[in-house]
């Protein structure tokens, strides 16, 4: 009888720990739902959460992009749809990082202004494009692996599936690579500003990865 209370009592116990594991599984499984699909520009305006903005997140259900490669995709089709919201309630905005005051604008940040003032809304939302995704990620690892910068395929393996390109460095979040492109600092012909918010293009591939020399490298592959 007492064998039997035991092995009762073990029993239990397994159960309880199952049950425990499954909870576990569920809150970590929202958790990435709730990172994934959570406004990334909600927090600089409500108007993002408005019905005009519900097409953009195209990529959330891509489970080979990452959260931030999503947010990217997310980010670039918000503000190509609401250049003036993009202005207004993130670029001119004091919380963000990349905000400067009006003496401390150079000529790229009052271009950028110039140009999202006047810009007509983009019709055309950028779908996630896996073949893309294939030319930009197998660029962005090898790039990083040998810290090469430039658009030039570095290894055999990587192939050039692409219209227009965009490489970035130094960023690993969506919100901050996004705003380095458009901006485009030192970048005369403003090529990958161009990119971003050009009607050309109906699909994009994303790849973060690291880099030897400036920590991390983002490619963007349009089509």
């Amino acid at each position: 009888m007492l064998k039997f209370k035991i092995l009762l009592f073990f029993l239990l116990l397994s159960i309880i720990s199952i049950f425990k594991l499954k909870a576990l599984d569920q809150l970590s499984s929202s958790t990435l739902l709730i990172d994934s699909s959570s406004n990334p520009l909600s927090k600089f305006s409500a108007d993002w959460n408005k019905p005009n903005f519900k097409d953009c997140n195209t990529a959330v259900k891509e489970d080979y992009l990452s959260v931030e490669e999503k947010k990217i995709i997310w980010i670039l089709n918000m503000a190509r749809r609401g250049p003036q919201l993009f202005l207004n309630s993130v670029i001119l905005n004091p919380t963000c990082d990349f905000y400067k005051e009006e003496k401390k604008r150079n000529n790229y940040d009052w271009s950028l202004i110039k140009k999202l003032k006047t810009l007509t809304s983009n019709p055309i939302i950028l779908a996630p494009n896996h073949d893309a995704y294939l030319s930009a990620q197998c660029h962005a690892y090898y790039s990083g692996l040998k810290g090469y910068v430039g658009h030039k395929r570095i290894h055999s393996a990587c192939k050039e599936d692409f219209l227009g390109e965009c490489c970035q460095y130094g960023f690993e979040d969506a919100l901050s690579i996004v705003l380095a492109l458009l901006l485009d600092y030192d970048v005369p012909s403003l090529g990958h500003r161009e990119i971003c918010l050009s009607t050309e293009y109906k699909s994009i591939g994303v790849a973060i990865e690291q880099h030897k020399r400036y920590s991390y490298n983002t490619v963007l592959d349009f089509k």
